[in-house]
């Protein structure tokens, strides 16, 4: 749990993945596309990413991918994050973080 709370306040804009996973490449997609530049963790491919999924579910992820954190706090799956975007919330969380400029 240590190694994945250091892992979430390192950065802005986190994503926690699985290659395998359609709506973790949404995901991915939209943040790029967005023009976020995200620290992404394909977790069915980093050492220890079955221990981080593991730590990720015991935080209430569920599912456990993608999970995404933006300024170091939990934003949620692929649903509350396109929710998010949607109701035009997702862009001023981002550029209050410094992950967006314009």
């Amino acid at each position: 749990m240590e190694k994945l709370q250091k892992m979430i306040s390192e950065k802005s804009v986190v994503i926690f993945s699985k290659n395998s996973c359609c709506m973790s490449h949404t995901v991915k997609t939209l943040f790029l596309d967005l023009g976020v530049n995200p620290t992404i963790y394909e977790l069915d491919e980093i050492n220890k990413g079955r221990e981080i999924e593991q730590a990720l579910a015991q935080l209430g992820c569920s599912p456990t991918v993608p999970v995404v954190f933006i300024g170091g706090k939990l934003v949620g799956g692929a649903n509350q994050v396109m929710s998010l975007h949607l109701n035009r919330s997702l862009i001023p969380m981002l550029k209050c973080v410094g992950a967006l400029w314009v």
